[in-house]
C-alpha cells in the first residue's frame, strides 16, 4: 500500500488540474470574456508539478538495479510524461489551452499503471547504444502521435461545435481550423520521420544482436502497418489535399496500429499471458 501512494498523489495532482482546465476553460464562453481569455504563466507552470513527480517516479520504477523495466504500465506511463512533457512545451509557441484538460486525464491513468501493472523483468540487451537510440527515438514517435491524436479530437469538437454558435471558452481562443490543420501535420511530418527512424534502428540493433533482419512478429507488423496509414496520409495530403474527416480517421487509424504494434504485444505478453 505505501508503494502506491506517491502515483495515488501523482494522479490526483493530474487530476485536479484536468478538472480546474476543464471548468475554466470548457463552459460557453460570452463575448464578453472570449477576446480576453489566455493562459496565464501560473497556469502554464503549475503542470510542472505532477509532472517532476511523475519524472521521479517513473524513474524509480524503470530504473531498478537489475536493469531497465519497460513493461507495458512503464511504457505507458513514460509515453505519457513525455506526451506532457512535450505539450508543455509546445505551449510556448501555440495556444492549445483546449488540450490541458484532454492529456491531464490521460496521464493522470497512466501514472498509476507502473503499480498495477509492474514490469516482471528488465529488458535484456539495454547496455547497446543502438537500442538505447532506438528507444528513445520510438518513445519520442509514440508521444508525437498521441499528440496528433488528440488534436484530430479537438479539431473534430471545434468543427462540431463551431455550428452551436457559442464555443466553450477552451474553443473560442483556438487558432483557426486551417492553422490548427496545418500545425497537425507538422506533428505528423515529425512523428513520421520518428517512426521510420525507429524501424530503421530496429532492423539495425536486430542484425547486430543476431546476424539478421528483424523478423515478422506481432510488433513488427502493426509498425509497417502504422508506418504504411501514415505515409498515405501524408502522399494523400500531398497529392490530393486531405483534410477534415478523411484526415482525423487516417490519423487514429495509424495510431491505433501503432498502440498495438508495442503496447498491444506488451499487454498480451504481460498481463494476459503472464509472460515478460
Amino acid at each position: 500500500m505505501p508503494e502506491i501512494l506517491p502515483h495515488l498523489a501523482n494522479a490526483l495532482l493530474y487530476a485536479v488540474l484536468a478538472l480546474y482546465f476543464w471548468r475554466t476553460r470548457w463552459p460557453r464562453a460570452t463575448e464578453a470574456e472570449a477576446p480576453g481569455a489566455s493562459f496565464s504563466a501560473f497556469e502554464h507552470y503549475a503542470v510542472l508539478v505532477p509532472l517532476a513527480l511523475h519524472t521521479v517516479l517513473l524513474a524509480r520504477s524503470a530504473f531498478l538495479p537489475d536493469g531497465l523495466h519497460l513493461g507495458v504500465g512503464n511504457a505507458v506511463s513514460a509515453i505519457l510524461w513525455l506526451t506532457v512533457l512535450i505539450y508543455w512545451i509546445g505551449n510556448f509557441f501555440y495556444r492549445l489551452d483546449g488540450l490541458q484538460a484532454l492529456v491531464l486525464p490521460i496521464a493522470a491513468a497512466a501514472v498509476l499503471l507502473p503499480v498495477l501493472v509492474p514490469s516482471p523483468s528488465p529488458l535484456p540487451h539495454t547496455e547497446l547504444m543502438v537500442f538505447k537510440v532506438h528507444l528513445v527515438i520510438a518513445m519520442l514517435a509514440y508521444s508525437l502521435f498521441t499528440i496528433a491524436s488528440l488534436h484530430v479530437l479537438l479539431m473534430t469538437l471545434l468543427e462540431r461545435r463551431l455550428h452551436d454558435g457559442a464555443l466553450p471558452r477552451a474553443l473560442s481562443q483556438l487558432p483557426p481550423l486551417l492553422t490548427m490543420e496545418k500545425l497537425l501535420f507538422r506533428i505528423i511530418w515529425a512523428g513520421f520521420i520518428l517512426l521510420t527512424a525507429t524501424l530503421v534502428t530496429g532492423v539495425v540493433f536486430t542484425e547486430e544482436l543476431f546476424g539478421k533482419a528483424a523478423k515478422l512478429n506481432h510488433k513488427t507488423v502493426f509498425g509497417v502497418v502504422s508506418w504504411i496509414i501514415f505515409a498515405a496520409l501524408l502522399c494523400g495530403r500531398h497529392v490530393y489535399g486531405w483534410r477534415g474527416r478523411v484526415a482525423v480517421r487516417w490519423t487514429l487509424a495509424g495510431f491505433l496500429a501503432l498502440v498495438l504494434a508495442y503496447v498491444g504485444s506488451r499487454f498480451v505478453l504481460e498481463v494476459i499471458l503472464g509472460r515478460a
